[in-house]
């Protein structure tokens, strides 16, 4: 089973400073330097990713996997510490956003064992009934702190913990298995010897790791690689307000090794969608790039520009700004409005000078010791 209170836990984790905009972490943003940018467009220009189009990570025994150019998070999917989730009113609506996304085709869910204490996880199962096993895919992260048997069971934790997930998604295998951070008890070594069982036993297809920085990913690919298993994935904080993994060179180095690089909180948690201002705040437990409003009026203001001349939706650009940094943008959706204004992220580019425009207003971010080293 899932860690009960694991929800809680992370909250009180990210207040203390394992978000790099709280607790001992400042709060003030970095201007980003638009001279330190990668290209304006990193994905290749003739590529236009449509709701259809696909991109192949490496998977073991060079089966790929296959996923669309924009990931669903599913943290607000039964979480209530973090997003005040209510079955009887949120569930619903989660499901009728699910019919959205399987109109179009975009049916890549991220998820976690600690995502409500694993009431993610069996909520995404739910969705899942009924469809081909081929027409959706999975991601879901070993939870590496807060429970004892992940100290005693190292490296074997890794599996037990996925266990429990198929469980919860009532699935005999999940399609890509994520260290959710770099701040567990054993080894990298340790950790790709359990990764490395998981895809061996055939619970998973690929493997990866979020919150790493760019040496900790390069060590954690290199120790699976002697077990002839790819790093398939490397996940951290991206968006318009937190470019440093840009700057860092991490989505260099994914590009180099041929490892794929999603970027969550792709909206800011909802700073970016419009929606918010400095006399509406979003709730106060939303930690990732946690900026007050009026801090990032500028970059909201371009946004809103932009959005107006494409005529789409304002979260539609800073989704669409990802994907041409050759990100694969994760973004929260918890009904069938939100659904539809993330797809609008699709079926079109940005001009570079688009791009240069939204890079002038941009964040840099920050890191945290505590879990947000990448």
């Amino acid at each position: 089973m899932a860690t009960p209170g694991t929800q809680y836990m992370m909250q009180v984790g990210l207040a203390c400073g394992m978000s790099a905009t709280e607790g001992i972490q400042s709060p003030h943003p970095k201007p980003m330097d638009p001279s330190a940018s990668d290209p304006a467009h990193v994905l290749p220009e003739e590529i236009i990713p449509d709701p259809q189009s696909r991109i192949a990570l490496h998977g073991h025994g060079g089966k790929n996997v296959l996923i669309p150019y924009m990931s669903i998070g599913t943290w607000a999917w039964g979480d209530k510490a973090t997003f005040g989730y209510n079955p009887t009113t949120d569930l619903p609506k989660i499901h009728q956003a699910w019919t959205k996304l399987k109109e179009v085709g975009l049916t890549f869910v991220d998820t976690s064992q600690s995502y409500g204490d694993g009431e993610s996880e069996r909520i995404c199962g739910t969705l899942f009934q009924g469809m081909p096993r081929d027409s959706f895919v999975v991601q879901t992260k070993w939870h590496s702190v807060g429970n004892l048997s992940n100290l005693l069971l190292q490296p074997r934790g890794l599996k037990s913990k996925l266990n429990g997930s198929l469980k919860r998604l009532g699935l005999d295998y999940v399609d890509i298995y994520l260290v959710q951070g770099p701040i567990h008890a054993g080894l990298i070594s340790s950790v790709a010897t359990g990764l490395a069982d998981c895809v061996e036993s055939g619970m998973t297809r690929a493997v990866g790791v979020a919150n790493y920085d760019t040496r900790e990913m390069i060590a954690m690919a290199d120790e699976l690689a002697k077990t002839g298993i790819p790093l398939s994935v490397c996940q951290c904080e991206y968006s318009v307000i937190r470019r440093l993994p840009e700057t860092s060179g991490m989505i260099r180095e994914c590009r180099k090794r041929g490892i794929c690089f999603q970027g969550f909180a792709s909206l800011g948690e909802g700073r970016l969608t419009g929606k918010y201002s400095r006399f509406e705040e979003p709730a106060r437990t939303r930690r990732f790039s946690s900026y007050p409003m009026h801090m990032l009026e500028p970059t909201i203001e371009v946004l809103k520009s932009i959005a107006e001349e494409r005529r789409v939706p304002v979260p539609a650009v800073a989704l669409n700004y990802s994907i041409n940094k050759g990100v694969v943008p994760m973004v929260g959706v918890r009904d069938a409005e939100q659904a539809e204004q993330n797809m609008r992220a699709l079926g079109w580019r940005l001009t570079e000078v688009d791009i240069r425009r939204i890079e002038e207003v941009s964040l840099k971010g920050n890191t945290s010791a505590l879990l947000q080293h990448g």
